[in-house]
């Protein structure tokens, strides 16, 4: 069993940053193996990837957040981070934390983020 919870998410201007935090707890065997990632969806959208890293560190970002997000993850893999800087309005959208192993997906709860201008 895992479970995955975000925070960080809140009310920001346009050109502010933000960091998004998420906790994994449960079996320390499968988060250590899971690919993390982040993901928004706003109402009406389908949910999109916004940035992942696999337990080898192998990176990747969605286009529209290039150069101005940055996903890391803590030593010990318990803790994956989404630091997003220069935030637009367009980036508003509740943020999911995501753990992949396999074909099995655990999500967190989402964490809102506002952008205004």
């Amino acid at each position: 069993q895992v479970q995955l919870a975000e925070s960080g998410g809140g009310l920001v201007q346009a050109g502010g940053s933000l960091r998004l935090s998420c906790a994994a707890s449960g079996s320390f065997n499968r988060i250590s193996a899971m690919e993390m990632g982040w993901y928004r969806q706003v109402p009406g959208k389908q949910r999109e990837s916004v940035a992942s890293i696999t337990r080898d560190g192998s990176i990747n970002y969605g286009d529209s957040v290039k150069g101005r997000f940055t996903i890391s993850r803590d030593n010990a893999k318990t803790k994956v981070y989404l630091q997003m800087n220069s935030l637009k309005p367009e980036d508003t959208g509740v943020y999911f934390c995501n753990g992949r192993i396999f074909l099995q997906d655990y999500w967190g709860r989402g964490t809102q983020v506002t952008v205004s201008s």
